[in-house]
């Protein structure tokens, strides 16, 4: 008998529980090989009831519905909401959200099964989602992190299994009340109905409360998306966004939001990279100075805290501070040894299929293709609010992993984590820069030292210098091709030259490792991490992929798009490249390829059609790129049609079509900004968002430098969502992914030369 079944003869397994909370009380229970208690941080008012820990109802009838993962602009507020309102049969007008703080109820055993390479020394055993491992992992530690796309799969089904519970529990009410079959209530808009009869759900909620739910939850029937019709749209319609009319009107929180009373104002430097340690600044040139608060001086770093933030901004730049250590980083040099490790670097496979070394010998065609490093460029920089009691700190911070961002502040200070409060807050955009904690460390050490609640607002250049950036590849890809076939590739070679960059990532999130002590930590590791999404998407009957590892004098992290967000680029560079030499329609040249892989098959398809794809012929600006997230029967893949020219004002990107496969659309409109949103961010990709580094500090160090598109630069987009009955599946990476290659495909049909770098048009790394 293997665990599953062991664990179904216990009297109470987790496959059992749905909501487990007393009428009143804030704890839920959750199991996974022996029983634990979670507490829930959404407890309920003495005129409310808890339904597991993921949401309660008043008795004036409005769900409040926990929402344990970081608003960040991609809607997840809204779009966990509506998977209770739907289920739970509610009226969208009644239903209020609350972000909770960190709980193993809340866990995300999803990303931490992804993650599992990164704090598992079994990861084999702990990658799956289904692993006890990592479902231990994440409701000991409370890993609730916000990344890879995964809420909707680790949050859909247990928020429907409680809000269908709840229903059942309150047509139960309804039912007693009316002596008739709780199973014959129907549950609408808030109310419970039996022929003529109805009661609302305030109405019902505390006797709701004392029935025990039904096993198993009694869940609607979610069918299969369809395309986006006039009916759908309306419906979609239904669920506004939750958060749009605060942003709107500005009333909306966001970290550096936060008003505390005698809140004072931090700004921060940090030393040029390569040159960490502060060893002087000109305290005496800052005395006297009105509304300056204190001075904290740490190894790291020097701040500087006023009643404004401006005026502790002027502090710092009368104070001049020095930073010491090795030779301040120049990136250009660095970035040298990224080709030469092609040459001087031993390859580690990461995947291989078939026997692609014994065909690639002698290879039919080979070509190099580079990324520089890239800059998150989010809207808010950096920003926390900490206040300290001398044995309570409080944080008011957008955090994507919010218990180890905890952690971090708690050990930063000396006390335990549990005398932490963390207030989770909405972020002004993040492409994964908060999955850094940095600025939580050090917000919590100034208010410690300062003895008053302090907001702490990062400088741009600051958050330009101090954030990882996106790492810097380079990569050579290798083909050969079937004997007299038209081009048929028989065997594909990837070898990415580049840092271990996501075990990197993983030091400084799980180990509280310093950016220097994680590069240090992962110098020379194999990182398949990285390396996602080099293997093709096409049927390729020999493929490997490797991973040469290189040490690079500068840290490096996560952004939006993940590895695809390169790997993607490199691959149908040079998929265009082959299908060139094959004398073959670059659409075409895909779909062959495409055999048995009905759902990219599709996608292609539709893309060029919607596009109106003219075969890629010299001069029309078209360009065309797939990509594909997960596996081809549950991920998701996206195709996309570019047309672009390049002229005086340089390259403009007049078009973007593309069809998009994400399975079952739970919210169409939000679907369609995170698409849209994705490729535009791979457009800034495309034109810009890079960064070099002299004597250690970012050039360019500010927004404008950047060539971030406009809104005059942006194109026209026209989005179609595919009919799909795989499982939902986060559309937010995928337009990330697709339009660099697009865009640069398009521009060699525009100009007749092959772009092979990002940023495009860009000169060497």
């Amino acid at each position: 008998m293997d665990w599953r079944a062991k664990l179904d003869e216990l009297p109470v397994t987790r496959r059992r529980l749905i909501a487990g909370a007393a009428v009143g009380g804030g704890l839920a229970v959750a199991w996974w090989l022996w029983p634990r208690h979670y507490s829930s941080p959404l407890a309920p008012r003495p005129d409310e009831r808890d339904f597991g820990g993921w949401m309660t109802i008043g008795s004036d009838g409005v769900v409040t519905v926990a929402v344990p993962q970081l608003e960040m602009g991609q809607g997840v507020t809204t779009l966990l909401a509506q998977v209770v309102a739907v289920e739970l049969g509610a009226d969208w007008r009644q239903i209020a959200v609350e972000p909770v703080p960190p709980s193993g109820l809340y866990a995300n055993v999803p990303l931490a099964a992804k993650w599992a390479p990164l704090w598992s020394n079994l990861p084999s055993l702990a990658g799956d989602a289904d692993s006890l491992l990592a479902e231990n992992f994440a409701r000991a530690n409370a890993f609730a992190a916000t990344a890879r796309g995964c809420s909707l799969i680790a949050y859909e089904q247990p928020m429907r299994e409680a809000a269908a519970s709840a229903r059942a529990m309150l047509a139960m009410a309804a039912a007693e009340r009316w002596e008739v079959d709780w199973e014959e209530c129907e549950v609408e808009g808030g109310l419970v109905r039996h022929g003529e009869r109805q009661l609302d759900f305030g109405a019902l909620v505390a006797e709701a409360a004392e029935f025990d739910p039904p096993h198993p939850a009694p869940l609607r029937v979610q069918p299969a998306s369809e395309d986006p019709s006039p009916a759908e749209a309306e419906l979609d319609a239904v669920f506004p966004r939750l958060d749009l009319p605060a942003k709107v009107d500005g009333s909306f929180l966001f970290a550096g939001d936060i008003r505390l009373p005698g809140l004072v104002y931090a700004s921060i430097r940090h030393g040029p990279l390569g040159k960490p340690d502060l060893s002087a600044f000109e305290a005496g040139a800052v005395e006297g100075l009105r509304r300056l608060v204190g001075v904290v001086k740490s190894k790291r770093y020097l701040a500087a805290v006023a009643e404004s933030w401006w005026i502790a901004e002027q502090a710092l730049k009368k104070m001049r501070p020095v930073f010491a250590g090795p030779p301040a980083v120049e990136s250009a040099a660095a970035l040298e040894a990224l080709e030469a490790a092609h040459d001087e670097v031993d390859p580690e496979r990461i995947r291989e299929v078939g026997s692609p070394d014994d065909l690639l010998v002698r290879p039919d065609y080979t070509q190099s293709y580079s990324v520089a490093p890239a800059v998150h460029a989010t809207i808010e920089t950096a920003s926390a609010t900490a206040r300290f009691d001398g044995d309570t700190l409080e944080l008011w911070i957008a955090a994507q992993a919010p218990e180890l961002t905890r952690r971090a502040a708690a050990r930063a200070i000396g006390i335990s984590p549990q005398d932490v409060v963390l207030y989770p807050t909405a972020a002004g955009g993040s492409f994964d820069a908060r999955l850094e904690r940095r600025h939580a460390i050090e917000v919590a050490q100034i208010a410690k030292q300062i003895g008053r609640p302090v907001n702490l607002t990062w400088p741009r250049v600051q958050e330009l210098q101090s954030v990882p950036v996106r790492t810097p590849v380079s990569a050579r890809l290798e083909a050969a091709f079937l004997p007299a076939s038209g081009g048929r590739i028989a065997a594909w070679r990837s070898r990415l030259a580049m840092p271990a960059t996501v075990r990197e990532f993983g030091r400084r999130l799980f180990d509280n490792k310093t950016p220097q002590a994680a590069m240090e930590h992962a110098a020379g590791e194999a990182d398949a991490l990285a390396c996602e999404g080099a293997v093709p998407p096409y049927k390729i009957d020999h493929v490997a992929v490797d991973h040469l590892p290189v040490t690079l004098p500068f840290p490096t992290g996560q952004m939006r798009g993940n590895a695809q967000a390169y790997t993607a680029f490199f691959s149908e560079s040079f998929v265009d490249e082959l299908a060139e030499r094959a004398g073959r329609d670059p659409f075409l040249y895909r779909m062959e390829m495409l055999s048995g892989l009905p759902r990219m098959a599709d996608t292609l398809r539709r893309a060029t059609r919607l596009a109106g794809w003219d075969g890629g012929r010299r001069g029309t600006g078209q360009g065309l790129a797939l990509a594909r997230f997960g596996s081809p029967e549950s991920g998701g893949c996206i195709a996309c049609v570019a047309q672009a020219a390049l002229g005086e004002g340089g390259l403009r990107v007049r078009r973007l079509h593309a069809a998009v496969d994400i399975g079952r659309v739970v919210n169409h409109d939000i679907a369609r900004q995170q698409i849209e949103g994705g490729l535009i961010f791979g457009l800034s990709l495309a034109t810009g968002s890079s960064v070099a580094y002299e004597d250690g500090k970012p050039v360019p160090a500010r927004l404008g430098g950047l060539a971030l598109p406009t809104l005059a630069d942006s194109p026209e987009i026209v989005v179609e969502l595919l009919a799909s009955d795989a499982p939902a599946f986060d559309p937010g990476e995928l337009g990330v992914a697709v339009a660099p290659p697009a865009i640069a495909n398009a521009l060699y049909s525009a100009t007749g030369v092959r772009f092979r770098r990002l940023p495009l048009l860009s000169e060497g790394l």
